[in-house]
């Protein structure tokens, strides 16, 4: 994933393949972490608006996968997979994700989960294997808006969870670099 450079800043040599996508979320970060570990829950507010999720398999452990299809509003399916490689509750998620195990085109992400008072600030970062992918998922499936809409349903399916009316319906700034 990004690694850090000796002054302690990120290293550079990733930014031009990399998205990275914040958003505070108005919940403990165990509750917001929970929402990740457990299919019952991804399967609720997982995705970009108007995408539902068909999990195939899941086992959220180190080594482990899920396996689903992802439905677009237009009736097309795309097939997905992801492998965990590191986890650690309630703070960090890694992991790799492709349309199979074998993917050459797949890409690491880098979830933390930092609290922040009474919230949650979720920053996903994600590193693509080239400039050229990171560009095409981009333009082609406008995976900037994808990952903000997504952590939109995250909040909301969160505030559900909590009955915290005010953090459903706020509109927390996100923040997109790239």
């Amino acid at each position: 994933m990004t690694t850090t450079s000796s002054g302690g800043g990120p290293d550079r040599t990733t930014a031009d393949r990399e998205i990275v996508i914040s958003r505070a979320i108005g919940a403990p970060r165990e509750l917001v972490f929970e929402a990740f570990t457990q299919v019952r829950h991804l399967s609720r507010w997982w995705g970009p608006d108007g995408f539902t999720t068909t999990t195939r398999s899941f086992e959220f452990r180190a080594g482990g996968a899920w396996s689903f299809v992802m439905h677009g509003p237009d009736g097309t399916d795309y097939q997905e997979w992801i492998t965990w490689t590191e986890i650690v509750p309630p703070e960090r998620i890694a992991l790799v994700h492709g349309e199979s195990r074998e993917d050459p085109n797949a890409f690491e992400s880098v979830l933390t989960f930092e609290p922040a008072g009474e919230e949650t600030r979720i920053v996903m970062r994600t590193v693509f294997p080239s400039k050229e992918l990171r560009d095409e998922a981009v333009d082609k499936y406008h995976a900037i808006e994808g990952g903000r809409q997504t952590l939109r349903h995250l909040a909301a399916y969160v505030a559900e969870l909590t009955g915290n009316e005010t953090a459903r319906n706020e509109t927390t700034p996100r923040e997109a670099e790239g």
